[in-house]
């Protein structure tokens, strides 16, 4: 090998069973369509399933000139998939996310900044699939297999088909229908969600019914809820699972430019609250030997009195963080805390709508965050 210490990059169009361990690929030259728009989800679930979890679609059709709301709508849904590459035949009209005046330009860049500040949780996620398998774009019955009411995967309703998570903690409800205004509703397979954007709790629980024995607040059950959505072509309707933590960096413009500025850990409370946090160099095999930064994150709600208790692990592993400072902030709140302390400590916080945003200073060594206020 030439770059023996290097990663390598391939992207093949043919491949086989195994294939993954070797090469990233995508869905073959697909064309300028709303239905291949579509078909792409689907696709990318079940290469996802077979072991392809590197994997995306040409944006806005290899073949052919999107229009103007076609190439935005298919930008927005390809920044939460696996492979993110916008590219086409020659001989097709402009598909740069600059192309069609600045009012696209401004939505497209919303959303592929948000791809950026959202890399250590889909770097986190995909170093996950490589020691478990699991795909970063997973169809909704690969974490919630029981949530319909009857035990189907509610990925075969029609009406959820645009939906798809993006690691355990996302949740994407893309319009069944891209091409058509008609509202809808997101099928979310629990209850308790967040809206990504806002940070509000959003969802009309559906509980099913009850089988003979079961008491109404058992644990077996599950609750799934919905979300209105009214859609436009300037946004997406995401979701958090409750119960997430997720790390967010500042934005960057390219994946070879250092992050400046404090982590961001965004909490949103619920059960079996937790977070995670991968990092090395991104191009050595420096990490089999250690050299990558691992945290653990977790949450609990008291049952007694409401508070909040937030831990931040110690690091583990050589690599160094890029940050000296994590931003923690808390979505969920129906009104002020009355106070916040680290590790004992009272500290000051910013209340914003719906959330509290405490800055710490990170000394490598963990640190216990606690809001004595009941999150709702």
């Amino acid at each position: 090998m030439i770059k023996p210490d290097t990663r390598p990059f391939i992207l093949t169009r043919a491949s086989y069973a195994g294939g993954q361990r070797y090469a990233a690929t995508w869905t073959g030259d697909n064309s300028a369509t709303w239905n291949h728009l579509r078909l792409t989800t689907s696709m990318l679930k079940n290469l996802g399933l077979s072991g392809f979890s590197l994997a995306g679609a040409d944006v806005g059709g290899y073949a052919g000139t999107p229009s103007a709301e076609l190439l935005t709508k298919w930008i927005e849904i390809a920044a939460f998939q696996p492979l993110d590459r916008d590219h086409a035949e020659k001989g097709t009209g402009p598909h740069e996310p600059w192309a069609n005046g600045p009012t696209q330009e401004a939505i497209r860049r919303r959303f592929i900044d948000t791809r950026y500040e959202l890399l250590p949780y889909l770097y986190t996620v995909m170093e996950e699939n490589i020691r478990t398998g699991l795909p970063l774009l997973r169809p909704l019955f690969l974490e919630f297999p029981d949530a319909a009411a009857d035990h189907h995967p509610i990925d075969l309703d029609p009406d959820a088909g645009g939906e798809f998570m993006v690691g355990p903690d996302l949740l994407v409800a893309a319009p069944p229908f891209p091409d058509k205004a008609n509202d809808y509703d997101a099928k979310l397979p629990s209850s308790g969600w967040y809206d990504f954007w806002t940070g509000d709790r959003v969802g009309q629980s559906h509980a099913p019914p009850l089988t003979d024995g079961q008491q109404p607040n058992s644990a077996a059950r599950t609750f799934m809820s919905t979300a209105h959505i009214h859609p436009d072509i300037a946004s997406l309707p995401v979701f958090v699972r409750p119960g997430a933590i997720l790390p967010i960096a500042p934005l960057v413009q390219s994946t070879g430019q250092r992050p400046e500025g404090p982590l961001k850990l965004r909490v949103f409370p619920g059960p079996n609250c937790a977070g995670e946090l991968y990092q090395d160099d991104g191009t050595s095999f420096a990490y089999k030997q250690g050299n990558f930064l691992r945290m653990t994150f977790s949450c609990n709600v008291a049952k007694t009195n409401g508070t909040l208790a937030i831990h931040i692990g110690k690091p583990e592993g050589s690599y160094p963080a890029w940050w000296r400072q994590i931003t923690v902030e808390v979505d969920g709140f129906s009104k002020r805390p009355l106070a916040v302390t680290v590790d004992g400590r009272t500290t000051s916080f910013d209340p914003v709508s719906h959330s509290v945003k405490v800055l710490l200073t990170d000394d490598g060594n963990g640190m216990d965050v606690v809001v004595p206020e009941p999150v709702p």
